[in-house]
């Protein structure tokens, strides 16, 4: 849209949500400021309003990118200070937007340009669904219909002659650049907004806007290792299945390696330790335990501190018995201990190529990895 200025404005102080500027806060990563600029990469040339004591900080990260304009006592000041650089010969259109909307999308930038090809403003809106009282006293003093009101967002799109004719005929002191256009007598179209384009205001909406970009999860990953011995026996409990075998696997409990070392990569993701500190061998109440009980406390540990599997992945190394044949209903086993979907558990075997313990057939040894996150 080479034809297009983009207009973002971040001259405020923006103090309500707490500490600096909000602009320059950081946001996943990134300043406010730098995510609103990367939003509009592509769609114009920008031009950035800032206070004018901000303005060695938006040239250290912003120099480059965009070209910098000092912002007057208030946003329509600011405004109309970058307008009046914008060279009519080079520009039909030109988008506002607030400094402090990171999140805005391309589909919201691309519905504003579209709707100018057919009139001369255009901003996004949501329409309000909530019902509205007024108050006085921390009481409801009334009810307001809500029947043709919307909430309205940015980018404020115009034609760019007839928004800098009604900039420079308007008093100052507009919340928006479409209470501008209104005074003018332009008609302003409505387009679609986002919910996900947020104005940064108050502490709370920079959690939400944290968990909008996802970047307030938060992922654990723990891994697990445990080894059994063979002995006597005709079977070996492997990731809850029962495989024919000509030994079994000595242990305190039923020596189910993979689900040990699964159980243990559980509590490592949560720094709880491992299955000895939760059920200690000395105990004699778990001799010969099922080891879905230690499975089933570790998942259970995970949920109560508000994390869910997200994927478990389990090796057993082995020379015999064969894995293979047993391994779509070890993962289905495993799935339906922790609740988690069999897509998501990941049963597989080597060998160890005759080397060491594993390779003279004298035991079983397991790798577990496992993904935990709090949304």
């Amino acid at each position: 849209m080479t034809d297009t200025a983009i207009i973002i404005v971040a001259a405020g102080r923006g103090t309500r949500a707490g500490g600096e500027p909000k602009q320059w806060r950081m946001l996943g990563g990134q300043s406010v400021l730098a995510r609103t600029v990367a939003a509009f990469r592509g769609a114009g040339r920008i031009i950035v309003v800032l206070h004018p004591d901000d303005m060695t900080r938006g040239i250290a990260e912003l120099a480059g990118q965009v070209t910098l304009v000092a912002g007057g006592d208030t946003r329509s000041e600011s405004v109309r200070n970058a307008l009046e650089i914008i060279d009519p010969n080079e520009y039909s259109f030109v988008l506002i937007h607030d400094g402090a909307r990171p999140l805005v999308s391309p589909t919201v930038i691309g519905r504003i340009r579209d709707a100018l090809e057919s009139s001369p403003a255009a901003a996004p809106a949501l329409a309000v669904t909530d019902a509205l009282w007024t108050g006085a006293e921390a009481k409801v003093s009334g009810l307001q219909p809500r029947d043709g009101l919307f909430r309205a967002q940015t980018p404020q799109g115009f034609h760019f002659p007839a928004i800098l004719d009604a900039h420079r005929a308007h008093p100052g002191g507009a919340a928006d650049d479409v209470e501008v256009a209104l005074a003018a007598g332009l008609d302003v179209a409505i387009v679609e907004g986002e919910e996900e384009n947020i104005k940064l205001t108050w502490p709370g909406d920079f959690a939400r806007a944290e968990r909008i970009l996802g970047t307030d999860m938060d992922i654990r990953t723990g891994n697990g290792y445990d080894v059994h011995a063979f002995t006597e026996g005709d079977h070996v409990m492997l990731c809850g299945v029962r495989v024919p075998h000509t030994k079994a696997l000595l242990g305190h409990s039923d020596a189910d390696v993979g689900m040990h070392a699964l159980t243990d990569a559980i509590y490592g993701a949560l720094a709880e330790g491992d299955i000895g500190r939760h059920f200690p061998p000395s105990d004699p109440q778990w001799k010969g335990a099922a080891s879905h009980i230690f499975l089933s406390h570790a998942t259970e540990l995970a949920r109560k501190k508000g994390y869910g599997i997200s994927n478990a992945d389990i090796t057993l190394v082995c020379e015999c018995p064969k894995i293979g044949p047993h391994a779509v209903e070890m993962a289905s086993e495993i799935a339906r201990i922790t609740g988690v979907r069999p897509d998501r558990i990941s049963v597989k075997a080597t060998t160890s190529e005759r080397l060491g313990f594993t390779g003279r057939e004298e035991g079983i040894a397991a790798i577990a990895t496992v993904t935990l996150v709090k949304p």
